[in-house]
């Protein structure tokens, strides 16, 4: 119930002091909200609290993380307790959110369970403006309602605040008695959405309260950001090029500085990757044997890489082409073919899809050498520059098994690839030597051909091998794989839009301008 009328004061904002942790280069801040839970209480409503659990890698234990505050009454809360996490683009990080209401008058640890919906840190990330909506689950045949999640990358500010209100001649709304107000801060997001920050406690019975001072971290108030002025552009002179204008005016170009832009600004602002999986089946009788036990090297590598890829496509659609082999119905060799047979829409439904295509391709293909990147790479580099506005990035897994044989024509390509929106990763399998793929790398020298050099790293290449488990545990050491092999991937977005002075688009909601950073809520009060 909103109270217009009255005055507000705030009483000091010089109390600034570092916050004690040390902060990681990459933390989100996750925010969580419900509509429409399950009324389990038989007088009034639900009392909500949410729980986050999240698992490990090792033996995939789910532990809890933290927990909110109990809303009292509602179905529809949107908690102020935040959940911090650490960001690793190249992991898989496994979330579980519980919805339950306490029942004190029972038992202290009696609770009535509301529902819960499982995913991952990179799909609340990667959801469009990094909002993501999910039917929550777990009671059959009941409609548990929906939990909202926002991800917000907090910045770097360590400071805090210390801040207290109180407010003068307030709008009388009970009617017995005086109001009992509370205060709301919200902070704006850049989309134009608030984000619940702060709520202050209850005063009863009064038109004049005076709140308790409370302290808080900039970067929870208005994640760092002082001002909230848009930044334009900026250009560099000196005297002596001042004084050599020839006229009245002189001129120069204002250039936007993007350099303290993150990845997870992109990513918000509606950047997705196109993964594009190729594969390379030149042994049959030992890496690509399909057992009804365990993935084979192919398998395991596709999964580990495209698993945490696809929570960044927005519509999990997978392009996947093989290479080396002979097509039916006449023989024909190809290095450039849909795993699943249709060369008009060679595109699969996640990578369960794409594992799919790849089982059935082996049934009617017959595998052939020599290994050839040059046509795949060129494949995914003609998408690649189409797209010149950062809208979208790709990514090319390669995974093979031979030698290369076409060594000369790859690095005129992967030269000529290096200044699109795409990357390449190269994932070697079997006991074969991959010095050739190492030097695709490039991580000490610099790839050229003709005379020129790639314009930025873009390969990244692991040895298969180097990731099993003699003891057959491939969850751990899968992990292992995807991490390395996807860890350069931010930097190497960053600097080809760096490159091109791409910057963040705003989610397709946002507002023409920019609001303040962190609004006080009209005063409430409680009846």
């Amino acid at each position: 119930m909103s109270m217009m009328s009255g005055l507000l004061n705030m009483a000091s904002l010089a109390d600034f002091e570092p916050l004690a942790a040390v902060i990681p280069a990459t933390k989100v801040e996750i925010t969580v909200s419900c509509r429409n839970l399950l009324d389990r209480d038989t007088f009034s409503k639900s009392d909500p609290i949410c729980v986050l659990y999240t698992q490990t890698v090792a033996n995939r234990e789910w532990r809890e993380f933290g927990r909110t505050e109990v809303i009292d009454n509602t179905l529809n809360p949107d908690f102020v307790h935040k959940f911090i996490l650490d960001y690793f683009f190249e992991e898989r990080q496994n979330l579980r959110f519980d919805l339950n209401a306490p029942i004190p008058a029972v038992c202290v640890c009696s609770q009535d369970f509301l529902g819960q919906m499982y995913c991952t840190l990179g799909e609340v990330v990667g959801s469009q403006g990094s909002r993501m909506e999910r039917s929550l689950v777990g009671i059959p045949g009941k409609n548990c309602g929906t939990i909202i999640m926002k991800a917000e990358e907090l910045g770097n500010c360590r400071e805090s605040v210390l801040m207290q209100f109180c407010g003068n001649k307030l709008d009388k709304k009970d009617f017995f008695g005086k109001s009992d107000p509370f205060l709301v801060f919200y902070r704006s997001n850049e989309d134009g959405t608030f984000t619940i920050c702060h709520k202050t406690e209850v005063v009863k019975n009064t038109l004049d309260p005076v709140w308790q001072a409370f302290k808080i971290p900039v970067r929870a108030l208005c994640n760092g950001d002082y001002d909230s002025h848009d930044y334009i552009g900026e250009f560099s002179t000196s005297y002596r090029e001042l004084s050599k204008g020839h006229s009245q005016f002189t001129v120069w170009e204002v250039r936007l500085y993007i350099g303290s832009v993150t990845f997870l600004d992109y990513i918000k602002g509606g950047s997705v990757f196109v993964c594009v999986c190729t594969c390379n089946p030149s042994q049959p009788t030992s890496l690509h044997y399909m057992s009804p036990y365990h993935l084979n090297a192919y398998a395991l590598a596709l999964r580990a890489v495209g698993e945490i890829i696809q929570d960044y496509d927005s519509d999990k659609l997978f392009p996947a082409l093989g290479f080396g082999a002979k097509l039916p119905p006449d023989g024909r060799v190809s290095h450039e073919f849909p795993l699943n047979g249709n060369p008009e829409n060679p595109y699969c439904s996640g990578i369960e899809g794409v594992l799919e295509a790849y089982y059935q391709s082996l049934k009617s293909v017959r595998l052939y050498g020599p290994t050839y990147f040059s046509p795949v790479i060129n494949h995914v580099a003609r998408y690649a520059s189409l797209v010149k506005d950062g809208s979208e990035y790709f990514i090319l897994l390669i995974i093979s098994d031979g030698v290369i044989s076409d060594m000369a024509q790859t690095k005129e390509s992967i030269v000529n690839a290096s200044s699109l929106p795409m990357s390449i990763i190269i994932v070697g399998v079997g006991p074969a030597e991959f010095d050739e793929m190492i030097e695709l790398d490039g991580d000490e020298v610099r790839i050229s051909s003709r005379g020129r050099f790639a314009e930025r790293d873009i390969v990244q290449f692991v040895p298969f091998r180097d990731y099993i488990d003699r003891r057959g545990n491939h969850i751990l050491s899968m992990a292992r794989l995807a991490k390395d092999v996807l860890a350069e991937i931010p930097d190497q977005f960053l600097q080809y839009m760096r490159s091109r002075g791409i910057k963040p688009q705003h989610s397709s909601h946002s507002t023409s301008s920019k609001p303040p950073s962190t609004l006080v809520h009209p005063l409430q009060t409680q009846i």
